[in-house]
Formats: C-alpha cells, structure tokens, sequence
C-alpha cells in the first residue's frame, strides 16, 4: 500500500510536472489496484488550505473527497494508536507540524510506503529508516 502525502495526492490529480513520471505511474497502477491511501487528516488539510484561500480547486474539498473515494482512493482513519504515535516521533526527531506527524505514524503503524516530497520528512526517513519512501521525482 502506498500512502500519499497531501501534496502528493494533489499533484497526481492536477497533473502538475513536479510528480516524476515513474512515480506518477507507480502511485496510479497502485490506486487502480485499490493500493493507494491518504490519512483522513489529509482532507482536514486540503479543506482547510482551501478555507483559508490558499489552495484553488476546481470544486469544494467534499466533492472531490467523495469523488476520490469513488474512484477507488482509500483512507486511513487517525485512531488513536496513530494519535499517540505521531507525538512520540518529537523524541525521534521528527519536526513539529502535526499533519506530517500524523500522515507519517500512519505510514508507520500501517507499514505503508509513504509517498512524499516533504524534505523534513524524507530527511528524517533516511536517518531513522522508520518509514520507505517513494520519492516523487522519480
């Protein structure tokens, strides 16, 4: 299973050249074989960057949700296992902000590959080799 970084779901439904196109091929075969997983917190990030005007989309973050999960794009719920997992990372090293602990104990716990090009999160998986990541440029 492959767990997509918020901005990595983005980039592969807006098409956007930042995603490599081996990764681009990867991550779709995967949703296509009901592979493909966000954490529920990434709709709390896309809603809330939209709220916030600092994201466009092409409709309102629900539409797309459902329409996503239609498509065959699981979620991971945060349970409570993740919760307290994504504050243990601050003693790992892991930067504070909450989504990418979050989407990152998700990886963990789930044993999912994470697919991201958060530099502070691929830099941290390298030194602890807690979580595979799918470099997005490939």
């Amino acid at each position: 299973m492959i767990l997509l970084d918020t901005h990595i779901l983005l980039w592969l439904v807006s098409a956007t050249p930042r995603l490599g196109v081996a990764a681009r091929n990867e991550i779709q075969a995967a949703w296509d074989e009901g592979e493909a997983a966000v954490s529920s917190f990434t709709f709390w990030e896309i809603a809330l960057q939209y709220d916030k005007g600092r994201l466009e989309l092409d409709m309102p973050p629900r539409v797309l949700y459902r329409g996503w999960i239609a498509d065959g794009l699981n979620t991971v719920p945060v349970d409570d296992e993740i919760a307290i997992r994504s504050v243990e990372l601050g003693a790992e090293g892991f930067h504070p902000d909450p989504a990418d602990r979050i989407v990152t104990a998700t990886a963990i716990l789930g044993g999912y590959r994470l697919a991201t090009a958060d530099r502070e999160i691929t830099d941290w998986a390298n030194r602890t080799r807690l979580v595979s990541i799918l470099d997005p440029n490939s």
